[in-house]
């Protein structure tokens, strides 16, 4: 069987061409091929809306569901046109998965989302130290 027989192969036998690290490719569907990264582990990292304000700035160590999270970033929504009391949304993760958080080595756009209210959340530490 020929591996890389190119557009024309079958599709049940190109299930998985290479798998190299973390990238697998898919052989071709209708002439296209699929390249997916794989992640190679389970994050705890998810945004987290907070409905009100209960202070806490970037770098803050919240407790929520009884574990602690860091805030990695805070984006203020609804504070000049939104509902009555202010939203933050949030990024929050474990202290193991900044360095992820910093290279990017997730997609926002498959993390969990929670909703809280500002008064159910513990507030271990409200901001990060200031950088000057």
């Amino acid at each position: 069987m020929d591996r890389h027989r190119g557009l024309k192969g079958d599709v049940a036998d190109r299930e998985v061409l290479e798998s190299a690290g973390q990238w697998t490719i898919r052989g071709p569907i209708d002439g296209i091929e699929a390249i997916k990264r794989e992640s190679p582990k389970r994050w705890r990292m998810q945004h987290l809306i907070v409905r009100g304000d209960p202070g806490i700035r970037k770098d803050a160590i919240i407790e929520y569901e009884g574990e602690e999270l860091i805030c990695f970033s805070i984006n203020k929504q609804g504070e000049w046109h939104g509902p009555d009391e202010p939203q933050l949304w949030c990024t929050v993760g474990t202290a193991d998965e900044r360095e992820a958080y910093e290279k990017r080595e997730y997609v926002p756009h498959w993390l969990d989302v929670d909703t809280v209210d500002a008064g159910a959340l513990d507030v271990i530490k409200a901001k990060g130290d200031l950088s000057v």
